[in-house]
């Protein structure tokens, strides 16, 4: 897919919000943080990748979707109303989308990594779940949760019952709780650069872009390719934008800033983390 790029426009990515979590009101404070983001990029935004986890749970029934989220869902709307592409991957939180996005707010919705020639350059984008060596639990599970009959027997369970039951489980989770950190396995054993670079033994991309780990990563791949993570907005506040030459990772608050400064050992030394 190409994606033409004006001069003066931009390409920005973000990743794993977590809207949900860990509680209601952390998570719409978090939501107006994403709120100012989004209007903050609204000028000069050509198109807005969002790379999964949007939300820490989310199941669409035919006639409910999960309660809440209609700042940020009202906010999407409009941009895409104003001629701002979006884009939507699916997370290992939010895997159960079909259809509301595309039909509500005309955001197509993507279930596996796509690849996209943007301005000169070509990305690799997907959240990053799955991907790579070792994992086989998650993997057999995500089969599971991603099979049309489970789907529809899940959906069987009363609305009240089955997102009460879904997001008690989802909060276990560390990413609900961000309380817990995830620590950097070092440039050739994180498992979404190996990835990568069997990618890039077949095809060429020049940025591999995927959430998930919920680390600030950038990592220099081959032949000028890099690997980048988007972190999260739970502990960094880290989005990615692409200008026409190169993706740089940012962060949208001093405390993210600050914490990607203090975890320096999370990212690789060579890091355009800025």
């Amino acid at each position: 897919m190409d994606i033409a790029l004006p001069a003066n426009k931009k390409i920005y990515f973000a990743s794993d919000f977590h809207l949900g979590a860990p509680n209601p009101a952390a998570s719409r404070e978090r939501e107006k943080l994403l709120l100012q983001w989004l209007e903050q990029v609204e000028p000069d935004a050509q198109h807005i990748f969002l790379v999964g986890d949007i939300f820490d749970f989310w199941f669409e029934y035919k006639h409910v979707i999960p309660k809440g989220y209609t700042r940020i869902l009202g906010k999407l709307a409009a941009l895409s109303d104003k001629g701002i592409g979006i884009s939507i991957f699916i997370g290992n939180h939010d895997m159960w989308m079909d259809g509301y996005f595309e039909e509500e707010l005309n955001i197509p919705v993507y279930y596996e990594p796509q690849t996209y020639t943007i301005g000169t350059k070509r990305f690799y984008i997907g959240h990053g779940d799955g991907l790579g060596p070792g994992d086989h639990g998650y993997k057999m599970l995500k089969k599971v949760f991603r099979n049309p009959f489970c789907r529809w027997m899940f959906s069987a369970i009363h609305p009240a019952w089955g997102i009460a039951l879904a997001n008690y489980f989802s909060r276990k989770s560390r990413s609900a709780t961000g309380q817990e950190l995830e620590h950097f396995l070092g440039a050739e054993n994180e498992w979404l650069a190996i990835y990568s670079k069997e990618v890039l033994q077949k095809e060429h991309f020049d940025y591999f872009i995927y959430g998930h780990r919920h680390l600030p990563l950038d990592i220099p791949l081959s032949n000028g390719s890099r690997y980048i993570n988007l972190g999260d907005w739970l502990n960094y506040f880290s989005y990615a934008v692409f200008d026409g030459n190169t993706v740089d990772l940012k962060f949208f608050t001093e405390d993210g800033a600050k914490a990607a400064r203090l975890g320096q050992q999370i990212r690789h030394p060579e890091s355009h983390v800025k």
